[in-house]
């Protein structure tokens, strides 16, 4: 059926469901780019021609109804021998999914789900459709949380020979009501009782009846009482426990006369005032086996069932005698004495009269009896109030009555009878004590939501401003979810006064995404798992070329580096494959001798090329020209250039481009080594040159300037100078 097209519009996807009838299928409308639900019915039905046509006129009227919590029918018909129905798609679960995960659900979690079932059932009883069919897996919850209900229409067209199949019963015998168990006619009220089934089974997390066979579930749903919710599950509210005990009555007359009337009852269910309302109590089925009592002495008439007593009396027409009578006649018994009377008659009135001046001695006492005031014990604590009662020879009445009070302390008297009187001593004093506020017990909401739970507490009278949240970090619990709080599971507190605060977790702890760029594979694998993060399950770790060895990781994504993170991240790794198929891979040879001949040299050498810059070849000592072969790997955009250190001095740097490799044609020039120092002889030094005495300018007869020999005078200081 998957991939076919039915009709010419619905794609058939896969299947999604199916039951007693007929399988559901997600399809693709291709005329409408939608969505739908196709249920085709099953192949063992297809030829009962009194089906096919109530299963073609049911599934009409089940497309006539017209309702936010009805299922949608959109098309019905047939190919070949295929009979389908077309209806809305529904993305979500059904509510057996939802019980089977975390049921029993919360009091008005499961009462908004019964109200939009039952709703869903006026609307249908109001255009005389019964389902028949009500059961959790036929309760759709979308992700809006707006309840649909599905298969109207189909179970009323099961007829006599369709009721069982191989192994399985069309329809869940755990959801059907007494009168469909034992085949009669179902109404409206029959739709009702399988609601409050599903409402039981919601709140207590399990069935109401439970049997080896299907046989044997029918008969205890006409036979059997069922446990009652409040003893499955505590926590829930007497008035809705009502709910559910009038709807799933054996009688029909006992439940509710409609759909409508169920919905006011459950729209008003948890409303404070009538949460804690008495529990219902009907009479006593006219079906319900009774126990006689046994036949007493003096009862045999009364006992003699109505059939003997008929038959004695057709003997006796007939002439005959009745059994008594054919029976031997005993005995007389001998006459009583004549004196037996006459005493008999003397004690009796004996005993009146002795009773006559006992009543007439206490009457005369309780008239003479001494009054007394009644004190005023009102506001005072009862110990207190019936010490003061007790002294002053009165009585307090048993049992004391108590009464809630939220703004009086419990054990104070609240009322007291004949106040202000006096009264006869030993007289009876009715006391009204106050029990405190009206208190509740907390649940448990750890491992539940925090909105939940707060909307639990605000429905019992906690004010909102009062119920508090922390967050916290958590591993193990996720976000939203409660893992503390501040009152204990079963302790009492007051809604009007208590403040409750919860510690909810918000999740793992953050961190730092961790670089695992340039890692090989194997390790970014493992520190990802060491920093509890996961390989993304669709994307995985990809591979691309590069110039970056086999294996090393390129990219990484959505987290880059730096990148808050937590614990169960998905992260997608990007390693390279090897090189481009353009990439060249070449070797350069360069010979290389010592600095001085004979004498030894250490070589460093740094490359750069395709795979990176400034890369470190290695070093290595020589006494001797050697050979050094630089592999390099080049890219056709780039040039790959490698230099040459000896003793730590740079000698030279080459350029090797991609096309001189390629052609052979890049070969490195020798480096020699220095040639030996050539020694000159020193410089002869020749003698210092002789100074010319300048000639004297003057006549003979002129004498020498004088020239002061402590060099005070000016011309001393010029020939310094």
């Amino acid at each position: 059926m998957i991939g076919h097209e039915l009709g010419g519009r619905y794609e058939i996807l896969e299947q999604i469901g199916g039951g007693g009838m007929a399988l559901v299928y997600k399809a693709h409308d291709v005329l409408l780019n939608r969505h739908v639900a196709v249920k085709v019915l099953r192949q063992q039905f297809v030829n009962d021609e009194e089906f096919i046509r109530r299963f073609r006129r049911e599934a009409q009227s089940a497309a006539s109804l017209s309702h936010p919590n009805v299922v949608s029918i959109y098309d019905v018909g047939q190919e070949d021998e295929t009979h389908y129905i077309v209806m809305e798609y529904v993305e979500g679960h059904n509510l057996n999914e939802i019980i089977l995960e975390r049921a029993p659900l919360q009091a008005q979690e499961a009462v908004h789900i019964a109200l939009q079932i039952c709703d869903a059932l006026e609307h249908a009883h109001h255009n005389q459709i019964i389902h028949r069919d009500i059961k959790p897996h036929n309760i759709l919850i979308g992700k809006n949380n707006r309840v649909k209900v599905t298969d109207f229409g189909i179970a009323r067209a099961v007829t006599s020979s369709t009721i069982t199949q191989t192994g399985s019963v069309v329809g869940s015998v755990h959801y059907f009501s007494p009168e469909h168990a034992k085949g009669v006619n179902a109404g409206e009220k029959s739709d009702l009782y399988s609601l409050g089934i599903v409402l039981y089974q919601m709140l207590t997390g399990r069935l109401p009846f439970l049997g080896e066979s299907p046989i044997s579930v029918a008969l205890k749903h006409l036979q059997e009482n069922f446990e009652e919710p409040r003893k499955v599950n505590p926590h829930i509210p007497q008035s809705l426990e009502n709910v559910i005990l009038r709807s799933m009555r054996k009688n029909p007359d006992e439940r509710y006369a409609s759909a409508e009337e169920m919905i006011e009852d459950l729209d008003s269910c948890l409303l404070p005032e009538r949460m804690h309302e008495d529990k219902l109590e009907f009479a006593d089925d006219a079906e319900v086996t009774r126990v006689m009592p046994a036949i007493r002495p003096g009862m045999e008439t009364a006992a003699v069932p109505t059939s003997t007593m008929k038959t004695d009396m057709m003997q006796t027409r007939h002439g005959e005698q009745p059994l008594e009578s054919r029976e031997p006649r005993q005995s007389e018994k001998p006459a009583k004495k004549k004196w037996v009377k006459p005493v008999v008659t003397i004690g009796v009135t004996l005993l009146i009269i002795a009773l006559l001046l006992v009543g007439f001695f206490y009457l005369v006492n309780k008239l003479d009896t001494e009054e007394v005031e009644v004190p005023y014990v009102v506001n005072e604590i009862q110990e207190r109030a019936e010490a003061m009662l007790e002294e002053s020879g009165l009585q307090v009445a048993r049992p004391v009555t108590y009464e809630e009070n939220p703004d009086v302390e419990p054990g104070i008297v609240l009322r007291q009878s004949k106040e202000g009187m006096r009264v006869k001593v030993g007289s009876i004093i009715e006391l009204v004590v106050s029990s405190g506020p009206d208190m509740e017990l907390m649940e448990n909401f750890v491992d539940q939501s925090y909105e939940s739970a707060r909307a639990s507490l605000i429905a019992l009278g906690v004010d909102g401003e009062r119920i508090t949240m922390d967050e916290v970090f958590s591993e193990e619990v996720e976000a939203g979810i409660v893992v503390s709080q501040s009152l204990t599971a079963g302790e009492e507190f007051n809604p009007a006064e208590v403040t409750v605060s919860f510690e909810v977790s918000k999740g793992p702890q953050p961190f730092d995404m961790p670089s695992l760029i340039g890692k090989s594979q194997s390790e970014a694998v493992n520190e990802i798992r060491q920093k509890g993060l996961v390989i993304n399950t669709d994307t995985g770790i990809t591979s691309k070329p590069s110039y970056k060895p086999q294996g090393e990781v390129l990219e990484q994504f959505p987290y880059n580096p730096g990148d808050s993170v937590t614990r169960g991240a998905e992260v997608t790794l990007s390693v390279s494959s090897g090189l481009p198929e353009d990439a060249l891979e070449y070797t350069f040879n360069i010979p290389i001798s010592p600095t001085e001949v004979n004498g030894t040299s250490e070589i460093r050498i740094e490359f750069s090329d395709a795979r990176g810059d400034n890369q470190d070849f290695g070093k290595r000592r020589i006494n001797s020209m050697q050979n050094f072969p630089v592999k390099l790997v080049l890219d056709p955009r780039t040039e790959a250039l490698v230099s040459v250190y000896r003793d730590e001095i740079f000698i030279r740097t080459y350029h090797v481009t991609y096309d001189a490799a390629r052609s052979g044609t890049a070969v490195a020039e020798p480096i020699e080594s220095n040639p030996p120092p050539v020694v000159e002889p020193p410089p002869v030094e020749e003698p210092p040159p002789v100074e010319e005495t300048p000639p004297v300018i003057g006549t003979p007869e002129d004498p020498p300037p004088a020239v002061e020999e402590n060099g005070d005078g000016e011309d001393g200081d010029q020939d310094e100078q």
